[in-house]
């Protein structure tokens, strides 16, 4: 258990039996009336974001939350599997978890899992991931005098839009928290 004077941005409680996350928090004392901690929270699974006030010294459960690295193997219709390097084991991953971090990831690349209770929770992706273009259509000559961007399909199936010099075979950097063109990237 872990009382309000334990709370730190990052740190993940149980509440209202769901895993939550505190992005902020703040101590505030308001006269005769006792001190209260106001915190905005943010579930891990739904990603739905809250608002709760706790009484000052109020005990939450604190939940252990790991991050652990896996190898993405390989996907079937029903889910996505990664070997755990430390037990070898093959670890199943459903839909509702993966969700657009799919398209961020390819096979053999290590993907950081957030883990509880021995079962991954959430993907914890980097800010900005390496990826070669499969399909853009080729670029005109001459139309470069403004930001003329173009769609390409990456190898994960993510759509994306490139300026015109970008071709096929590139490798380009996407952003992960928005799936934009950061950069194209030398071999």
């Amino acid at each position: 258990m872990a009382s309000t004077a334990d709370f730190r941005p990052g740190m993940v409680i149980v509440y209202n039996g769901a895993l939550f996350k505190i992005v902020e928090y703040q101590h505030s004392k308001m006269g005769r009336a006792g001190a209260v901690v106001r915190t905005k929270l943010k579930n891990i699974l739904t990603g739905q974001v809250l608002e709760n006030t706790f009484r000052s010294g109020e005990k939450v459960e604190e939940a252990r939350v790991e991050a652990r690295e896996m190898e993405y193997l390989y996907n079937d219709s029903i889910a996505w599997y990664f070997m755990d390097h430390e037990t070898y084991d093959q670890i199943p991953v459903g839909e509702e978890i993966i969700g657009e971090a799919k398209f961020y990831f390819k096979e053999n690349d290590m993907v950081r899992f957030l883990v509880y209770q021995e079962k991954p929770i959430s993907i914890d992706l980097p800010t900005a991931v390496v990826l070669e273009v499969s399909h853009a259509e080729p670029g005109v000559r001459g139309d470069t005098a403004t930001n003329v961007t173009k769609p390409a399909t990456l190898e994960t199936g993510l759509e994306v839009n490139v300026p015109l010099f970008v071709n096929e075979g590139d490798l380009v950097k996407v952003d992960t928290r928005n799936g934009a063109y950061l950069e194209r990237v030398k071999k």
